[in-house]
């Protein structure tokens, strides 16, 4: 573009009244020209998921040069190492879909979030550009019922259900937002009643062929050879013992499994399980994840709800926790599997796209005799958070091991063949944590937290909350979050003989601590 000196005379005048060396240094070239950004306004870096070698440092969104020398660092230790030196997720080229090449999207959602830069950040916001880009085929029904809709991938998911009479639209705050009493009810029917959800947005992955089992186990801390029909809770580690998915595995057949992931990880989980099968390796990978809507039917009132529309044998005897069966509902066939993310009775019912309509409508129209209410992301969010469930990316990362997560109890540790990542697990079982994931619930309910808020332990900083939602159920605001001894072994004495605060705008306010969940900590309710 034509040079503008008289754009960048002041400057470069108060450069050089900074660094007086410039006055002498001379300049060749003046460059003018337009920047590149990225939808999120994060840069690119990482190993390309689509071939191996390929680097990339890019869109760098107006701050190359100041980034230049810790982005050059660490690209530079992840080829050398062959995985990055902390946790890059928040830049990792892997967080983007196919999709977000698209020139139309990307001119539209660039244009906002460069303009939102320097905006308020307000939690939850969402954004208004380059929307509807992906659907669950149940969405214009959710519209049509009040859902107020967030983004996550190009994925349109339901947050929350607006009731009354009220605009399903945000109104952004740093206290309780508008939606704030609508998801508690929804909240409440779940823990009361029931709930449906739409959980189509789920990354799904097939892995077929007779050596699949010994590939997922390989790559997965728990046991994950099990009798057909069993749903496995598992993560996969990378050698430094650290959480790099977080997901559930179904065994279909004797050489099929189902894996079920995150849709804002589709590209990086899906990348990691096609790059862990061996070239001599019977197995391949499929994404399937278009091929099947998700409803997650949740709450103490489901099982005698779904007994109504399937002649299927749902008692605790002949179909427990954590057990998936093909079911016939309605006119479908659908897959079946007992597993919450709400901590209570409860199923997510894998259906064929082409039957999820009449699938949801059979549903929605028994459910009214059982208190059904439709649910959204928001009231996920508070029910998962009273049970102490982990999310990836907030609470577990490739930093974070199971044993400081809490999450032991899924390492199978004696399992044939091992596992990655298995020895400096042992060695960390051995040596001790130096932190640990603890639940935190603030004395006040007037607060709310959302992430990073310090935490206090005695007067000494000590972590922070890595997330954060109102338990409606306890009537409390509930926190996860890593908290440290300087250095010295966590232990849970250390940890329950502290006094804890949280620190929220500059005031430290009283918290209790658990290494339990606040609510049902046994488990008891989601084995009913």
């Amino acid at each position: 573009m034509p040079a503008d000196l008289g754009h960048i005379e002041p400057l470069f005048a108060a450069a050089m009244r900074r660094v007086p060396a410039l006055e002498s240094a001379g300049v060749q070239v003046f460059f003018n020209g337009p920047e590149s950004f990225t939808p999120d306004d994060r840069y690119l870096l990482g190993e390309a998921p689509e071939l191996r070698g390929l680097y990339v440092a890019a869109g760098f969104n107006s701050i190359g040069i100041q980034s230049a020398g810790g982005a050059g660092k660490v690209l530079a230790d992840w080829i050398l190492d062959g995985h990055p030196p902390f946790d890059l997720w928040d830049v990792d080229i892997r967080r983007c879909a196919p999709f977000q090449r698209n020139r139309r999207y990307l001119r539209e959602r660039t244009v906002e979030t460069l303009g939102l830069l320097y905006a308020m950040h307000w939690p939850y916001r969402q954004a208004e550009s380059a929307r509807g880009v992906r659907k669950s085929v149940v969405h214009d029904r959710l519209a049509a019922a009040g859902a107020c809709f967030g983004e996550v991938a190009g994925y349109e998911r339901a947050n929350w259900f607006a009731t009354g009479g009220a605009e399903p639209r945000y109104a952004y705050s740093y206290g309780r937002q508008n939606w704030f009493e609508h998801s508690a009810g929804e909240h409440r029917a779940v823990r009361e009643r029931a709930g449906l959800f739409d959980q189509s947005s789920f990354a799904k992955f097939a892995l077929l062929g007779p050596d699949a089992a010994a590939v997922l186990g390989r790559i997965c801390a728990n046991e994950v050879d099990v009798p057909v029909g069993r749903i496995v809770y598992t993560q996969w580690l990378n050698e430094r013992g650290g959480i790099e998915a977080d997901l559930t595995v179904t065994r279909e057949a004797e050489d099929a499994y189902l894996v079920v992931t995150s849709c804002a990880t589709q590209t990086r989980d899906f990348s990691c399980l096609r790059r862990s099968i061996p070239a001599e390796a019977r197995a391949v990978a499929l994404d399937v994840s278009p091929a099947y809507a998700v409803l997650g039917l949740m709450g103490p009132q489901s099982r005698e709800l779904l007994a109504t529309l399937t002649d299927a044998d749902l008692s605790n005897a002949a179909f427990p926790f954590a057990t998936s069966q093909v079911i016939d509902l309605g006119y479908a066939r659908v897959r079946a599997s007992r597993i919450t993310y709400v901590g209570e009775l409860g199923y997510e019912l894998y259906i064929p796209t082409d039957f999820a309509q009449s699938v949801y409508d059979l549903i929605v129209g028994a459910g009214a005799a059982y208190g059904l209410r439709l649910a959204g992301y928001h009231a996920l969010d508070s029910l998962r958070m009273e049970r102490g469930y982990r999310h990836w990316g907030h609470d577990i990362s490739d930093e974070d091991t199971p044993l400081e997560a809490g999450l032991q109890f899924a390492v199978a540790w004696d399992k044939p063949g091992g596992f990655v990542g298995r020895e400096t697990l042992v060695r960390q079982r051995e040596a001790g944590v130096r932190r640990r994931l603890v639940a935190l619930a603030l004395e006040r309910a007037d607060l709310l937290l959302y992430h990073s808020e310090p935490i206090w332990r005695n007067g000494e900083l000590v972590g922070a909350i890595s997330s954060g939602a109102f338990g409606h159920t306890l009537g409390r605001s509930l926190g996860l979050g890593y908290v440290a001894n300087g250095g010295a072994p966590v232990s849970a004495e250390w940890i329950t003989a502290g006094e804890y605060q949280v620190e929220i705008a500059s005031e430290r306010i009283p918290a209790q601590v658990s290494l339990q969940p606040f609510f049902d900590p046994a488990g008891e309710r989601l084995r009913r």
